[in-house]
């Protein structure tokens, strides 16, 4: 068993994620993303996707990167 180190849940299925030398034990990926997922500068959402970078400073999308300033980031290239 399992014991989720988010909500305290008990759970056969559990799992295990290493991260910079850490080992983090959930049982559910929502308990994972809550804890682990980056956070957008600008709007505190949880980044789930890709995301985007600008000198370790994350947003979830261009126009929160925009919002603060970062002009040099795009959502995607036509």
């Amino acid at each position: 068993m399992t014991v989720c180190e988010v909500c305290g849940n008990d759970y056969p299925r559990g799992f295990e994620v290493r991260i910079d030398g850490e080992v983090h034990s959930f049982d559910c990926v929502e308990c994972a993303a809550h804890l682990l997922a980056p956070t957008c500068e600008n709007c505190q959402c949880r980044i789930l996707g890709h995301g985007l970078e600008a000198s370790g400073r994350y947003f979830c999308c261009a126009h929160c990167a925009r919002t603060r300033g970062v002009t040099e980031l795009a959502d995607s290239v036509a």
